[in-house]
C-alpha cells in the first residue's frame, strides 16, 4: 500500500534544521573511519577528529562549521576530557548554541540530550520525573521513572548540553553541584541505596549570555564545577563578509530558493553597520553610540536572508542595500527607544557621509530614512 510520500518529501529531508549528527552523518563516518588517534572512553572520535570535525578537514572533504577562535575549540575538548564541565559564555549570536551542539555530535553522537534553563525549570528537569498512571499502579520502580536528559547521559556516557543556565532560578542551578562533584544520582524512591552512576564519557556543556548577568548569578561553589570559556564575536571585517556570504548560500539553497544575485559589496556595507553599532566606534576610529539590541554574525546573516528573499520574490532578484535597509528593522526596532534614536543619528551622520562618496551606501541612507521617519 503506498504511503503517498516519496523519498524526497520525507520528514527528514524536509526538516527546517537537522540535528548535526544528522546533518553531518557522512563527515563524521569519514573521520571514524580514518581515526587511528586514541579515543577517550565512551567518546565516539578521538579528541583529534572531534577537533577536524568542527574546524575542518580538507583531505577528509570535512566542512569547517565553527568560525572564530580556534585555540578556545582545543580548550573546549581538553575541558570535556577531564572533571570539570565546560561553561560557553558570550554576547547572543556567537555560536555558543552551535558549538555546544557540535562538541556534543562529535563527542557522543548525540546531540539532543538538552536542558532548557528557563524560569520554569524545575528540579524534575534536570534529574528525573515519574509516569504518575505507573506510580500508581505499581508504585515506584524503574519503569514508572521518567529520565531527564541529565539521566540519560549519565547513565549512557554522553554529553549532556544545558542552554541559557542563568535563567534557571540559583537553587535550581545549585542541583547541578552534587552531580558534578559526586557523578552520581540519588533516587530515594527506589530504595535507600538506590544510585545512578554516571559512565565514562558523561560531562556538561552549560551556556550563558552576557546579557544575562544578574538575572540568576551563578553561585561560587557551580562556577567551580566549570571551566569558562568566552566565545567572542569576530572582529576581521573580510572574514564575516565571507563568513555571511556563505551562510547566506547555504541558506539559500537550502530553502530551495530560486538563484539570488549577491553582490559583496552589499554583504560588506552589511558586515560593517553591524560591526560598527556593535562595538561603538566606526572604521576610522570615530565614537558613535552602541546598541542594546543583539548585533551578531548570526542575526547579520538573518537580515540578509530575509532581505536577499524579499529581492527574490519582490524585486527582481538582486540584493542591493535598499532591502538591507529595510530588513534592519526587524533587528533594531524591537523594545529600546534608545536604540532607534541611535540608529538614525548613526544614518544621519556616518552613513548619510559615506553617501556622498559612495552610490550604495546612498541607497542604504535614503532607504532607511523613507522607512523610519
Amino acid at each position: 500500500m503506498s504511503t503517498g510520500t516519496s523519498p524526497s518529501s520525507s520528514p527528514a529531508t524536509q526538516a527546517v534544521r537537522l540535528a548535526p549528527e544528522a546533518r553531518y552523518a557522512d563527515e563524521l563516518a569519514r573521520l571514524h573511519a580514518a581515526d587511528t588517534d586514541a579515543r577517550p572512553t565512551g567518546w565516539k572520535l578521538s579528541p583529534r577528529a572531534v577537533r577536524r570535525f568542527i574546524l575542518g578537514d580538507e583531505k577528509l572533504q570535512v566542512s569547517r562549521k565553527f568560525y572564530g577562535d580556534d585555540p578556545l575549540v582545543d580548550r573546549a575538548i581538553v575541558t570535556l576530557m577531564g572533571h570539570q564541565g565546560l561553561m560557553l559564555v558570550g554576547e547572543p549570536g556567537t555560536a555558543k548554541s552551535l558549538l555546544s551542539e557540535l562538541l556534543a555530535a562529535a563527542v557522543s553522537g548525540d546531540s539532543g540530550l538538552t536542558v532548557q534553563g528557563t524560569a520554569g525549570t524545575t528540579e524534575d528537569h534536570i534529574k528525573y520525573s515519574w509516569n504518575y498512571a505507573l506510580l500508581l499502579a505499581e508504585g515506584p520502580s524503574q519503569r514508572a521513572l521518567v529520565p531527564s536528559a541529565l539521566y540519560q547521559a549519565m547513565r549512557a556516557g554522553k554529553l549532556v548540553r544545558f542552554e541559557e543556565i542563568t535563567r534557571c532560578p540559583p537553587e535550581i542551578q545549585d542541583v547541578l553541584i552534587s552531580l558534578m562533584s559526586d557523578k552520581q544520582l540519588m533516587i530515594p524512591e527506589l530504595g535507600d541505596d538506590a544510585r545512578l552512576y554516571a559512565q565514562r564519557g558523561f560531562n556538561i556543556i552549560a551556556t550563558a549570555n552576557l546579557r544575562d548577568r544578574g538575572v540568576h548569578e551563578m553561585s561560587s561553589a557551580l562556577k567551580r564545577r566549570f571551566n569558562f570559556e568566552t566565545v567572542k564575536p569576530i572582529r576581521d571585517h573580510s572574514f564575516e563578509v565571507e563568513l555571511v556570504m556563505a551562510q547566506l548560500k547555504r541558506e539559500l539553497e537550502g530553502g530551495g530558493e530560486s538563484p539570488v544575485e549577491v553582490p559583496r559589496d552589499v554583504v560588506a556595507l552589511l558586515v560593517t553597520t553591524f560591526q560598527e553599532l556593535r562595538a561603538g566606534q566606526t572604521q576610522d576610529g570615530t565614537a558613535i553610540k552602541g546598541l542594546d539590541a543583539v548585533m551578531s554574525t548570526a542575526e547579520a546573516v538573518n537580515v540578509a536572508y530575509a532581505a536577499a528573499l524579499q529581492a527574490r520574490h519582490f524585486n527582481g532578484g538582486r540584493l542591493t542595500a535598499r532591502e538591507i535597509a529595510g530588513q534592519l528593522q526587524g533587528v533594531v526596532l524591537k523594545d529600546s527607544t534608545d536604540d532607534v534614536k541611535r540608529v538614525r543619528h548613526y544614518f544621519d551622520t556616518v552613513v548619510r557621509e559615506r553617501g556622498k562618496r559612495d552610490a550604495q551606501w546612498k541607497t542604504f541612507h535614503d532607504a532607511a530614512r523613507a522607512l523610519w521617519q
